[in-house]
């Protein structure tokens, strides 16, 4: 057995450690924003990997010299490869507790090998439970104090829990792999994923999806509006670090994503598109500023070649920078405009919903006031923050004018338009009609007080199993709701929603009731008569048989005679319509008998 303290000994004093890179992209601007230094010891040595070296660092009270040691190669190799992109190192709160602490190290190594502290961002890393979360603060505002970014590493494994983010209040926050891997299968993980992304867009903060390894994984995460990723999908960790992504990785998400015609009115980006004449980015910067001398009203020039957008020049930024310097227009006279371009410029699709525009713009945190509005990833014009403000705003609006005043989800109209616009488009789309049973005589024993809870039960249930990104949940009125399903596994979903409901009801009445599984009370009649607890019916049109209709009306006939047929089913139910409509056919294709205990009703 190897002598590990000697091994590790020996290690530090040769400084036999290697950085390896890995990738972190932007998918918003689909390219490399920056990379994650990781250490290998020597290929030879048991302590190779980064969790034996560290281990035994810490088992022979090391660890401060060997992050010290990581740092100080880190720095140089990452100076010495002219990496222009941001530096993620990791580093512990608890080396500056250590006695061995050396303040300001960090600074002198950027200084000695020219690195800019603003390309640095530390990733906070907590490996052994804590709670002096006031260590965390010092630590975060000891780095902060020095120009560095803070990205908090981890998060929801181990010790990095939302009190530490809410603590730290990061630039970054790093979901733990655990959560990514198979999330496009998992309906828990994405939902955790999906909060933790909301609570970063109100926080300023950028996601960072680590471990992404497939396909599936990364149209998840780019789906939920997640702007970072990292992992084995794009690139392995190595010792010179790949400089591009390859394109064809960001292509799995395509156009047609955004063509499930979006909710509000289908207002997409190209509503909002400014026809604005391109230059190339080869046009020289005297010629840049004739332009904007002899047009007053030119405030944006987008740079465009070979239909591809790589930048965008913003009027008073060009002419602020050309001019702080006396000499500046003839000293750069001559040369190309693109040496005015710092970073790639956002670029849309015209069929993106102005509500994912916002989140993605949102989710940078950029200064810009533009971006650049594509078709097919060509060139099509720009679009402006204050454009996308107005019409946003105008929405918003419109929303609220027809949404229920109770649960805040759209009515019929803006459900009808979207159908409407579905068929015109003619995108595959599922239908539900769902409504409550026993609910009258309930509401009559329990106050409307009540019986507005269930209808909020029912409502918090749908949007649970019934994301933005699976379809469009509406309440019509009273505790009639109805579901625009445009994803593949509606039966499942709706499956899950009949057992999330039968396990919800219980809780709204009182032990007695329960135990006789319902209430005596008054029916229409006026005559005595026992309600079963709440249950839920659904009426259900599939793909097929919507696509065959003309209007939203043909889809609500269908989905009324599937809703009838459910009600007559006990408990909580489903019935799917797969009729066609009467234009095209009288053949009525339901499920048959045998199978309407198993698909139909959850008991």
């Amino acid at each position: 057995m190897p002598d590990l303290r000697k091994e590790i000994i020996s290690i530090l004093d040769g400084k036999l450690l290697t950085p390896y890179f890995q990738p972190i992209v932007s998918l918003t601007q689909k390219r490399i924003m920056g990379y994650e230094a990781l250490i290998r010891g020597p290929s030879d040595s048991p302590l190779h990997s980064p969790f034996n070296l560290f281990t035994t660092a810490e088992r022979f009270n090391l660890s401060t010299r060997l992050e010290f040691l990581c740092r100080e190669i880190t720095i140089q190799r990452y100076a010495d490869l002219g990496i222009k992109e941001k530096l993620f190192i990791n580093a512990s709160p608890l080396v500056l507790l250590q006695p061995e602490f050396k303040k300001g190290e960090t600074l002198r190594l950027l200084d000695h090998y020219g690195v800019n502290p603003h390309s640095v961002i530390i990733e906070l890393t907590e490996h052994k439970p804590s709670d002096n979360y006031e260590i965390m603060r010092a630590s975060a505002k000891h780095y902060r104090g020095m120009g560095f970014e803070i990205a908090l590493d981890d998060l929801g494994a181990g010790y990095s829990g939302l009190r530490l983010w809410a603590e730290l209040l990061p630039e970054y926050v790093k979901i733990d792999k655990h959560f990514i891997h198979g999330l496009d299968d998992d309906q828990i993980k994405l939902n955790f994923v999906r909060s933790i992304q909301s609570m970063a867009v109100s926080l300023n903060c950028n996601v960072i999806a680590e471990g992404i390894e497939s396909e599936e994984e990364f149209k998840a995460i780019e789906k939920l509006g997640i702007t970072h990723a990292q992992g084995y999908y794009f690139a392995k960790p190595t010792a010179i670090p790949a400089e591009k992504i390859d394109t064809l990785l960001f292509a799995t998400v395509q156009t047609k994503d955004y063509k499930t015609v979006p909710f509000n009115n289908a207002v997409t980006a190209v509503h909002i598109i400014r026809d604005i004449t391109p230059i190339s980015s080869k046009t020289t910067i005297s010629d840049v500023m004739n332009l904007f001398h002899h047009n007053s009203e030119l405030t944006i020039l987008p740079l465009v070649d070979d239909n591809t957008a790589s930048g965008i020049i913003f009027r008073d930024k060009f002419l602020t920078k050309l001019f702080s310097n006396r000499y500046g227009i003839d000293l750069h006279g001559k040369n190309p405009i693109k040496m005015f371009i710092e970073n790639t410029p956002l670029c849309i699709d015209k069929n993106m919903p102005i509500d994912l525009v916002s989140k993605q713009l949102t989710s940078l945190m950029t200064n810009d006031s533009a971006f650049i509005i594509t078709d097919n990833g060509a060139y099509m014009g720009i679009g402006t923050l204050l454009d996308l403000l107005a019409e946003f705003t105008r929405q918003q609006i419109d929303n609220a004018r027809h949404a229920n005043p109770l649960t805040l989800l759209p009515g019929s109209v803006p459900i009808n338009i979207q159908i409407n616009q579905l068929l015109a488009n003619k995108i595959p789309f599922g239908f539900g009609y769902f409504d409550l049973d026993n609910f009258k005589p309930f509401n009559d024993i329990y106050s409307y007080d009540a019986g507005d809870d269930i209808i909020k039960a029912v409502a918090n249930v749908l949007i649970n199993y019934i994301p933005a990104e699976s379809g469009r949940v509406g309440h019509i009125g009273g505790d009639d709701f109805i579901v625009i399903f445009t994803c593949d596994d509606w039966l499942i979903r709706c499956e899950n929603i009949l057992e999330a409901f039968k396990n919800t009801v219980p809780s709204y009445y009182r032990n007695s009731d329960i135990k006789s599984g319902g209430i005596h009370t008054e029916n229409r009649a006026g005559e005595k008569c026992f309600f079963p607890l709440i249950s839920l019916s659904i009426g259900l049109v599939d793909p097929v048989a919507t696509g065959q209709c003309q209007s939203h009306v043909d889809i609500a006939d269908l989905a009324s005679e599937a809703k009838k047929m459910a009600k007559k089913i006990a408990g909580n139910s489903l019935f799917i319509n797969k009729r066609m409509t009467v234009k095209n056919s009288e053949n009525f294709q339901s499920l048959t008998h045998s199978s309407t205990t198993k698909l139909h009703a959850v008991k």
